[in-house]
């Protein structure tokens, strides 16, 4: 199983044939996991630039393109994992994949059952997040009237309207509002949330607070849900309005 603790996954399907990314969605969609769906390089480019997936099945053969090349590019700007999805089944052709910067390689007709052992294997690889307290208390949604989250497709609305946020700032968020009152510190939240230990960089922490609590909360002062808890860290907070 995928780790318990962590928090509903995104998965970005790039296939122009809609039956098959049909079926992947609704067999992944069954795993507990949130899809969403591209046909082409250009959708597959909006989709991921407004809010970045936790793992990518990506088609080779696109109607504007060859996702090999989308791969190459995505690859060098960010750590995201992908799996390639192709008829191309030659030994040369499952090589070069890998070369672009796969991580994984299917080729079709494929089983749907082995595409999702293959999908959580490489989710088993990512930073645990965790939503313990709300997983206790139960339900698929917490608001104030004001800002409401979803917990079962990992959205996030301010007075009714979907805010998409960057994947590591709504795993902030998720992990944060997840343990209300708990205060975490710099550095539990850099290795829960980039899976990294030891040395943390402080920095990148503060900068994704300051870009969270911006879109959740505007101007507000002192800050409504994000505090700080000096020489300590942040903590989740609803403060009266």
């Amino acid at each position: 199983m995928i780790h318990e603790d962590r928090i509903l996954c995104d998965i970005l399907i790039i296939e122009d044939d809609g039956d098959i990314a049909d079926l992947i969605s609704i067999y992944l969609r069954n795993q507990g996991l949130a899809t969403r769906t591209a046909g082409t390089l250009m959708e597959a480019t909006e989709l991921f630039t407004a809010r970045m997936p936790d793992l990518v099945i990506c088609d080779i053969m696109l109607p504007d393109g060859e996702g090999s090349d989308w791969v190459k590019a995505t690859k060098r700007n960010s750590g995201v994992p992908i799996i390639f999805l192709s008829s191309r089944s030659e030994v040369e052709d499952i090589l070069l994949g890998f070369e672009l910067g796969g991580d994984d390689y299917i080729t079709k007709p494929f089983d749907p059952d082995i595409m999702v052992a293959r999908v959580k294997a490489r989710l088993r690889n990512l930073p645990a997040v965790d939503n313990h307290d709300h997983t206790k208390a139960g339900g698929n949604e917490w608001s104030d009237g004001r800002l409401t989250l979803y917990w079962d497709r990992w959205e996030v609305r301010v007075n009714g309207e979907e805010i998409n946020l960057p994947a590591k700032e709504l795993q902030l968020l998720f992990l944060m509002a997840g343990h209300p009152g708990k205060v975490f510190s710099v550095e539990q939240l850099y290795e829960k949330i980039w899976g990294i230990d030891g040395w943390s960089d402080t920095r990148t922490v503060m900068v994704h607070i300051h870009n969270l609590r911006r879109k959740i909360e505007g101007d507000d002062s002192p800050h409504r849900y994000i505090a700080t808890v000096r020489g300590i860290g942040y903590k989740f907070q609803q403060r009266n309005s």
